[in-house]
């Protein structure tokens, strides 16, 4: 733990008189805190740290002298009175030592499971007790124990959630309640959007989930909720680690990775910094392939009395496979019969880029009532990729026709700002908590050259690759691809308290959006969009205990109908946008500040969704009468059982489908790529002082049933069960702390596919993979 060595280098011997005095200080107050429930999240604690105080012992009275006494013996002996004083007094903490102590006490509830959520999540530093829609959380310690490669892994503890089409490893791509696509703008950091196509990396600290439409908090969503990343912040108490780590899919394919993380105060005014360093190299799990990643990512931050300034900037250089997995035969419904780890590619389908990130953010407390927030972030991401395209196969014969395709030049990023005012007031003897602001985004996504070239076939049963290279001719009609959409909106929500234990929920936002679309050289616009809108949203939440209440709220979410492919007309302000709305109820449960969940029940209804039909003189029209429908239940629980025993655990049923449609193939259908079905558990156990050292096992497994390959349900994709297991263990070397943690994912090299695009890129799961490192913390 970086908290426990501070501490215990408090008894090497190295430090002086007064460091000792404050050292036993530092561990009096870490023992106040630790009987104290911490209900702040670690960033709170930094921009709140925890009065310290210390009063000197009243000095006794003493009988009077004799008349005679002199003034300069009466003088001499109050100066001798006051250095007695001075030298009992014990110094007082400094800011680096009352975030110590903070740490200390927060160390145990993060190896319990216990979390709150960032107050980016939902624009106030509310309870989720007194908060009408629900947040799921990954915390820190269960991100460090899972070592979890990318967002979807990440999200597996979080019930409800599947992968959906990540553009053949490069993009984000999760549905949350039977909605989501790669690039919907869903994935946040600190609550603001992200461009770049993988969002989870080092510098990450937890992953919260809001469930349901957030376009009141939001703006421009689709219904099934926002992904939260929350950047590891400056602490300030010096402390850092160094992690190498080695890896292995078989004696073939391994790996490395290197960890610098490295934080504390800059003077002792309260400036802190963070550096978090990062590198990967490591083979590809199937027969070619490798995965390098490199990431740069400084921090600054400045606790004041009243205001917090936070600064943070990441740098990331990549080169991955760009793998469209495997097929599925149309007629058997089965997996093409080759090894799993044979690509049905070449080894130059790779993708690579470049991904920059800054943002700053202030937040200032007027008094215990009020407080502003200010942020802006602008995100960009450069990438060129190979992505020798599947076009068909026999899967009698194993011959398989190809399209030499390929990306140049592609270009995305981000501008968003945001200003908000959140607080508490007295009407009569009702109590409101209100937020209100504002915000504003331009994003743009740009492809540049698209590359369309034929290529010869292959034999998948017997290939022979590296008989061609990439691709290199440009599709004039098929490049510059754009998509700019801006959005400017003012929001406002109040939680009225009409009793201490009962609460309305209202809120509205107005924005106002534009968007353009197209594609080609010269370029075609296929969407110009210019629109505004009102969304509200409401809700009520009944506290029947402190510790349990019930919810109920109604939420709208709004996306335009946007499109770059040609379709004979062009998508205008006359088209009515994508519509949610959803209403949800639940219950919430916060146990003794150790374990806590959220059960929730929704019906949430997605109206105007786009569809095509060719008329009678073969033009492609657009429609928007297609609907579909989500209902479910979700049950997410984390936190400690035991002082041994924590865990995290979900359950979540899904019933997506079409409940409206011009093309009748669609009706009636499910949702592609969700599934009804949904589970995961994940168990740890902490041995606490039983052996000389801490020795921490955990493991668990997760569910996801079948789900449609495609939109007409053609082909479904089998359930799978998959497991995985870890176990760390801290000692000392001479007076240092060292984790040694060995894990294992994908414990019994389950064959699974998490999703498809079509039959013919059909996503395949990674192998078993065994890890070992070494953390030395400083």
């Amino acid at each position: 733990m970086k908290v426990r060595a501070l501490v215990d280098g408090c008894d090497s011997g190295r430090r002086t008189r007064a460091g000792k005095s404050r050292a036993g200080l530092l561990i009096g107050a870490a023992v106040l805190l630790a009987e104290t429930p911490s209900t702040t999240t670690s960033a709170q604690a930094q921009s709140a740290l925890p009065p310290v105080t210390v009063e000197a012992p009243a000095p006794r009275s003493k009988p009077a002298r004799a008349s005679g006494e002199t003034p300069r013996r009466t003088q001499a002996a109050a100066r001798r009175q006051s250095n007695r004083n001075a030298t009992a007094a014990p110094a007082v903490p400094t800011l680096s030592e009352r975030a110590a102590a903070a740490a200390v006490a927060q160390q145990a509830a993060k190896l319990g499971y216990r979390a709150m959520p960032s107050s980016t999540t939902l624009r106030s530093g509310a309870s989720p007790l007194d908060t009408s829609q629900a947040v799921n959380i990954v915390p820190e310690q269960v991100l460090k124990d899972q070592l979890p490669r990318n967002i979807d892994d990440a999200l597996i503890n979080i019930s409800g959630i599947t992968q959906t089409n990540t553009l053949a490893g490069s993009q984000d791509a999760v549905i949350r309640r039977g909605f989501g696509d790669n690039r919907d703008g869903s994935i946040m950091r600190n609550g603001m959007p992200l461009v770049q196509g993988r969002s989870f990396n080092p510098a990450v600290e937890s992953v919260e989930v809001l469930k349901g439409p957030a376009s009141l908090l939001y703006g421009i969503m689709d219904p099934g909720g926002i992904v939260n990343t929350i950047s590891k912040r400056p602490e300030l108490y010096q402390h850092g680690s160094v992690t190498l780590l080695g890896s292995t899919f078989n004696a073939s394919k391994t790996g490395a990775d290197g960890l610098l993380d490295v934080t504390g105060p800059i003077g002792d005014q309260g400036l802190a910094y963070r550096f978090i360093g990062y590198g990967v190299s490591e083979d590809y799990w199937r027969n070619f392939g490798r995965h390098r990643e490199m990431l740069v990512a400084p921090s600054l931050a400045w606790y004041g009395e009243n205001t917090t300034v936070q600064l943070n900037y990441e740098h990331r250089e990549f080169i991955y496979p760009f793998d469209r997995g495997t097929a599925f035969n149309p007629v058997t419904k089965a997996p093409l019969a080759v090894p799993a780890d044979r690509r049905l590619d070449e080894p130059f389908n790779n993708t690579w880029g470049t991904s920059d990130l800054i943002q700053a953010s202030i937040e200032h407390r007027f008094n215990q009532d009020w407080k502003l927030f200010a942020g802006y972030s602008y995100n960009t991401e450069t990438f060129s990729a190979n992505q020798l395209r599947i076009t068909g196969i026999n899967f009698t014969t194993g011959n398989e026709t190809r399209s030499n395709d390929g990306t140049q030049g592609s270009l995305s990023n981000a501008s968003y700002g945001t200003s908000y005012i959140s607080g508490s007031f007295w009407l009569g003897n009702m109590r409101n908590e209100v937020v209100f602001g504002g915000d504003g985004q331009y994003r743009t996504i740009y492809r540049d050259n698209l590359i369309r070239q034929a290529t010869p076939a292959i034999n998948i049963y017997n290939p022979i690759y590296g008989l061609i290279g990439p691709g290199t001719t440009v599709s004039n009609s098929d490049s510059a691809q754009t998509d700019k959409l801006g959005q400017w909106s003012l929001f406002v929500q109040d939680t009225l308290h009409l009793t201490e234990r009962f609460a309305l929920v209202g809120g509205v936002r107005y924005m106002d959006y534009d968007q353009i679309a197209g594609r080609g050289k010269p370029f075609v616009t296929n969407t110009n969009v210019s629109q505004d809108k009102v969304l509200p949203l409401g809700g009520a939440i009944i506290k029947l205990t402190d510790e349990l209440s019930l919810y109920a709220s109604y939420t709208e979410s709004l996306k335009p109908n946007s499109t770059i492919a040609p379709i004979g007309v062009v998508i205008g302000s006359n088209v009515a946008p994508e519509e949610g709305v959803s209403y949800e109820t639940g219950l919430k449960f916060d146990v003794n500040k150790r374990i806590s969940g959220t059960l929730a029940f929704y019906d949430l209804d997605k109206k105007n969704v786009q569809t095509t039909k060719t008329n009678s003189a073969g033009i492609v029209e657009i429609h928007t009468v297609g609907r579909a429908r989500s209902r479910g239940v979700e049950l997410d629980v984390t936190g400690r059982l035991t002082d041994s025993w924590a865990l995290i655990g979900s359950y979540g049923y899904t019933d997506a489908r079409v409940t409206a449609s011009e093309d009748l193939t669609l009706l009636g259908r499910k949702l592609q790529n969700v599934a009804l079905n949904t589970a995961s558990l994940y168990l740890v156990y902490d041995f606490g002082t039983a052996l000389p050292g801490q020795l921490r096992l955990g493991g668990g497994a997760r569910y996801v049933g079948d789900r449609p390959g495609d939109a007409i349900n053609s082909f479904f994709l089998p359930s799978y069960v998959v497991a995985d297991v870890f176990a760390t263990y801290e000692m000392k070397y001479q007076n240092t702390p060292v984790i040694y943690q060995f894990n294992v994912k994908n414990l019994f090299d389950t064959v699974y596919y998490p999703s498809a695009v079509n039959n013919l890129n059909v996503a395949i799961g990674d192998a078993r993979r065994f890890s070992l490192s070494a953390t030395v913390k400083f």
